[in-house]
C-alpha cells in the first residue's frame, strides 16, 4: 500500500510526488498519456519564477528526474474509477488496483475539439500539438485556430519554419499576454484572420482545405495542408464524481486548501475549480495537496 498515489503527471502531480517524498511518504504516480502534461507541448515557459525561458518538455524532464531520483515510482496507465473502503482508497486502472492511504487528482485537462464529423483527420493535416508536429510543414503554409496563449505561442513557433502561417480567431482580439500579442503583430509571415469562425475541414485521406464563416456569415474555403487547434482545453472528471463535487463545467470543486469533500482525497492543478490556470498555480497546488495530504496521513497515526 502507498502512502499518496497520485494521478497525473503534469506539472501539479509531479510536484505533489515531489513534496510528499521530501515529508518521507511512499508515492506512486499514475499517468494515461505523456509524462508533463499540457506543458511537455508548449515550445517555450517563459513566466516561471527564476526561469526566463525553457522549453515545456525540458521543465517536464527536470521534474520528472527529480522526483525519480527522490523514490516515486511511475506507471502509464489510465485511472478509470477511485474508490474509499473501509478508509483505504482503491485506485482502478485499465490494468491494475492500487491500494493507497490518501490520493491526489491532477488529472489535468483535455484539448478542447472543434465541433465538426472530421474526426478521422486528426493526426492528418489536423493538429492539436504544434511543438509535436509543426516541423512536418516545414517551409509551407499552415493555419492556427485560437486566440489564447497557446495559439500564439504555437504561431510563433511555426512562423520561424513556416512560409506562412494564418490564425483564426473568434473574435477581433486576442486573449494572451501582451508581450506574445507584440511579437506575433511582428512577424510579416503571419496573417491574422479575425472574426472567423472555422466550421469544417477537407480532404479524403488528409486535409486539403478548411471551411469557415466570416463576419458577415459567408462561407469561405481556404486550402491548406495543416490546421493547428488551440482553442481551450475540458476537464476529464466524470469518473471521479462518486468521490467529488463538480462545478457545471466538469471541474472538481476545491478551495485553495485542495481538499475535496472525501476526507484524504486532494485535487490539484487545472482539473480544479481556480481562477487562472499556470504552470505556477498548478505547482502551488500539488505543494499545497501534498502537504495537506500528509497532514492527512499523520492523523491516521495519532
Amino acid at each position: 500500500m502507498y502512502d499518496i498515489i497520485i494521478v497525473g503527471a503534469g506539472a501539479a502531480g509531479m510536484t505533489a510526488a515531489l513534496y510528499a517524498l521530501r515529508n518521507g511518504k511512499t508515492v506512486l504516480v499514475l499517468e494515461s498519456e505523456s509524462l508533463g502534461g499540457q506543458i511537455a507541448t508548449s515550445p517555450r515557459l517563459e513566466n516561471y519564477p527564476s526561469i526566463k525561458e525553457i522549453s515545456g518538455e525540458a521543465f517536464a524532464d527536470n521534474l520528472f528526474e527529480q522526483i525519480t531520483d527522490l523514490g516515486a515510482e511511475t506507471e502509464i496507465e489510465k485511472v478509470e474509477k477511485i474508490e474509499k473502503e473501509n478508509g483505504v482508497f482503491k485506485v482502478k486502472t485499465e490494468y491494475n488496483e492500487y491500494d493507497g492511504k490518501s490520493v491526489v487528482i491532477a488529472s489535468g485537462v483535455k484539448h478542447k475539439h472543434l465541433k465538426t464529423d472530421r474526426e478521422d483527420l486528426v493526426g492528418k493535416g489536423v493538429y492539436y500539438c504544434a511543438i509535436c508536429d509543426g516541423a512536418f510543414y516545414k517551409g509551407r503554409e499552415v493555419a492556427v485556430i485560437g486566440d489564447g496563449n497557446t495559439a500564439l505561442q504555437y504561431a510563433l513557433l511555426l512562423a520561424g519554419y513556416c512560409k506562412k502561417v494564418y490564425v483564426y480567431t473568434l473574435f477581433d482580439k486576442f486573449f494572451g499576454d501582451v508581450r506574445l500579442v507584440n511579437a506575433l503583430k511582428s512577424k510579416e509571415n503571419i496573417e491574422v484572420r479575425p472574426n472567423t469562425s472555422v466550421i469544417g475541414f477537407e480532404g479524403e485521406n488528409e486535409l486539403t482545405a478548411i471551411l469557415y464563416k466570416d463576419k458577415d456569415g459567408n462561407v469561405n474555403k481556404h486550402e491548406i495542408p495543416a490546421v493547428f487547434v488551440a482553442i481551450g482545453q475540458i476537464p476529464d472528471n466524470k469518473k471521479f464524481e462518486n468521490l467529488v463535487d463538480l462545478d457545471k463545467d466538469g471541474y472538481i470543486i476545491a478551495d485553495e486548501s485542495c481538499k475535496t469533500k472525501t476526507e484524504g482525497l486532494f485535487v490539484a492543478g487545472d482539473c480544479r475549480t481556480k481562477a487562472v490556470r499556470q504552470v505556477a498555480t498548478a505547482v502551488a497546488d500539488g505543494a499545497v495537496a501534498a502537504t495537506n495530504a500528509s497532514v492527512y496521513l499523520e492523523s491516521l497515526n495519532n
